[in-house]
């Protein structure tokens, strides 16, 4: 056999036989997995038999728990019913009980009501045959006897409500008199202001008495000029080295006692220089006009105020009533006004600036015929002031009613500032005058026998007549007669009335 072939067959035999052995050897793995899976299935089948068993096990003893404990609560639940049942019954013959006392009651009511009506017939017989003889015995009907029972009752119900009143009305007067006296002295004690005093002439020494005739000037065209330019009535008579000025324009007297000190000072009289010198004071004074009110306004920490506001403020520099100043009044009415709004909780700024304002209308430069109080409303609201400022300044002489706790503040701060002692001037006719007032307004009222201003005029007392007017009217009467001097009179502080009622009995033993 040739050699190749050989090299063809052994090749070929060796895949064969590997193969072969391969496959025996699969063969065999094969059966030795299926052993191993059937010894696995009979192992799992033994643990499953040997679980279900288990199983089953504690499923009855699970049953045989679950029937214990329903079988226990079973005999609970039939104790317990059997309990309920026991108090049923026996609420059941406590309320048959009751209802047969009930029954007894109602019977025993019944017969009670029964003797009670009768008795009650009785008496209304009784009381009938007791009115007549009653009538009878009075000479009064049941209708006039109620008629005066109910008189009498009703002037006692008056008498003790009056005495209630009064008595209130005197507790109330301590407690708040008390009160307001201590607030009162604690916002005046704080505050110490000077007391100015102008007229509305002004007097302007002269070095010589050879100083009128400058003043005059040839023809009088000195003393014209002055005249015209500053809108004033200068006096020159024989009083000795002095000149006159007199004008009821305070800010014109101002212009014209300072330019005419000027001009004396200076020695140089005529028409030119009077013109200049007037032009030149008048400008500075405008100039001290804005900023006296600037300088009040920041005394009292006001900002935010319109210059027209400042300038009508500077002006009051110039004023003057009954000899006080009215720009350091107003300054003293807002330091009052903003210590009495602090003490009793109200709006401190609103009453300062309502304060400030209140005498704005005294500088205002116009010919309304309106009060200042008017006038200084109707600037204050042109000038965009809050209108409880507006409504303080219009209602600070009572024109019109209050309508803001902090307008009363700005009354009594005005007139503490007017009535402290110093602070104004009154002259003797009107003081005069305003005494007859006040007594003629008290005697005025039925039953006055005679009224006396004491006290400068702070106090009035009234004698009244015993026989006209009553103990109870006369609180009635005192108060008609301080309402009718508040509305007829202008005064400062207040005024207080004394009413005086006495009894007097004459008897002669002869």
């Amino acid at each position: 056999m040739p050699e190749f072939i050989w090299f063809i067959i052994l090749p070929v035999a060796g895949i064969v036989l590997g193969w072969t052995i391969r496959w025996l050897y699969a063969r065999f793995q094969l059966s030795a997995s299926e052993q191993k899976a059937e010894r696995v299935k009979q192992d799992a089948i033994r643990e499953a038999e040997a679980q279900k068993k288990e199983i089953l096990l504690n499923a009855k003893d699970e049953l045989i728990r679950e029937r214990n404990q329903q079988e226990r609560e079973n005999r609970d639940r039939r104790a317990e019913v059997q309990r309920y049942e026991a108090r049923v019954n026996h609420k059941e013959e406590l309320l048959d009980q009751r209802a047969q006392a009930f029954d007894k009651q109602e019977k025993d009511l019944a017969e009670r009501t029964t003797v009670l009506e009768k008795r009650e017939a009785n008496v209304a017989i009784q009381e009938e045959e007791y009115r007549k003889e009653l009538e009878r015995i009075s000479g009064l009907s049941a209708q006039e006897a109620k008629d005066l029972i109910i008189k009498n009752l009703e002037n006692d119900a008056r008498h003790d409500a009056q005495a209630l009143l009064n008595k209130i009305e005197q507790e109330a007067q301590l407690t708040s008199e008390k009160k307001a006296r201590d607030i009162l002295v604690t916002a005046i004690q704080r505050i110490a202001t000077e007391t100015t005093s102008d007229m509305t002439v002004a007097t302007v020494s002269l070095p010589s008495d050879e100083m009128k005739g400058r003043i005059i000037g040839r023809e009088g065209r000195n003393i014209r000029t002055l005249e015209t330019l500053t809108g004033v009535d200068i006096i020159i008579d024989d009083t000795p080295e002095a000149v006159v000025i007199s004008c009821f324009d305070p800010v014109r007297k101002e212009i014209a006692k300072e330019s005419l000190e000027r001009l004396i000072s200076d020695g140089r009289i005529h028409p030119a220089r009077i013109e200049e010198v007037v032009q030149k004071v008048t400008r500075e004074v405008q100039n001290k006009i804005y900023e006296e009110g600037e300088k009040a306004l920041f005394d009292l920490g006001i900002h935010n105020m319109p210059t027209d506001g400042v300038r009508a403020l500077g002006r009051l520099y110039f004023r003057t009533s009954y000899g006080q100043n009215v720009l350091v009044h107003s300054k003293e009415v807002g330091l009052l006004a903003g210590m009495l709004a602090a003490e009793l909780g109200a709006d401190r700024e609103l009453a300062k600036r309502a304060a400030i304002l209140h005498d704005i209308g005294k500088g205002a430069e116009n010919d309304s015929d309106q009060n200042h109080a008017e006038v200084g409303a109707e600037m204050a609201r042109k000038m965009g002031e809050d209108a409880r400022v507006i409504n303080a300044i219009a209602a600070h002489h009572n024109d019109i009613e209050p309508t803001s706790i902090e307008a009363v503040i700005v009354q009594i701060a005005d007139a503490i500032s007017a009535a402290r002692p110093g602070a104004r001037r009154e002259t003797v006719d009107n003081y005069v005058k305003r005494l007859e007032n006040l007594e003629g307004i008290a005697e005025s009222f039925n039953g006055v026998e005679k009224a006396y201003a004491i006290q400068a005029g702070r106090e009035l007392r009234i004698l009244v007549n015993n026989e006209k007017i009553p103990d109870l009217e006369v609180k009635e009467l005192a108060r008609k007669i301080a309402k009718q001097i508040e509305t007829d009179l202008r005064y400062p502080g207040r005024i207080k009335l004394t009413m005086i009622r006495e009894t007097r009995i004459v008897e002669y033993a002869r």
